[in-house]
């Protein structure tokens, strides 16, 4: 696995070993951030990747002009290859590296511009998982879910693009609140 494109493109991640972990593919990877820079969401961003795996997705924000990333992971094997393929790719400075569920870490981020999540497959807490992340996230903020599942409409939220890469879908979401 490599980083797709950016100021680290080609350079190599390493992925945790065990089938614990499904990174996203290249083509998927690719075309979800050339998605999001059409959308302006990378430039100088507050990134949150939860469910992080091997950080691939932060990782390819940072190198596309995002300014720092929160990854959020509780399996150590992955906790393992996040620090490495951080530390490996310079980017210590830019990145933080929660060790924690999801629900109990999200709470305590702030002002996040691009939300990137990636749950397991068979993932079925939606619900909960957006009232979690509502408060962290900037008004003009994207979400990005990947999911074994077509999304559906979520109060609070707007669907604003949605595909299908194989098996996963990935879902870009924006904040749908009352003026």
């Amino acid at each position: 696995m490599r980083v797709v494109a950016g100021s680290l493109r080609g350079r190599p991640i390493i992925a945790p070993e065990g089938d614990a972990t499904r990174p996203t593919t290249d083509r998927a990877r690719e075309a979800m951030f050339n998605a999001l820079h059409s959308l302006g969401a990378l430039d100088d961003a507050s990134v949150l990747d939860v469910y992080a795996g091997s950080g691939a997705l932060g990782i390819e924000a940072l190198s596309r002009g995002a300014r720092h990333c929160t990854f959020v992971e509780r399996d150590k094997r992955a906790l393992d290859a996040i620090r490495t393929n951080v530390s490996k790719l310079g980017l210590t400075d830019r990145t933080r590296v929660v060790a924690g569920d999801t629900f109990t870490s999200v709470v305590a981020q702030r002002n996040i511009d691009l939300l990137l999540a990636d749950p397991p497959y068979g993932f079925a807490d939606w619900d909960r998982f957006f009232s979690t992340i509502e408060p962290v996230v900037v008004d003009d903020a994207v979400v990005v879910v990947e999911s074994d599942r077509e999304m559906i409409e979520r109060d609070g939220w707007e669907i604003v693009r949605a595909k299908r890469y194989g098996r996963a879908w990935v879902t870009f979401l924006r904040p749908n609140r009352p003026a």
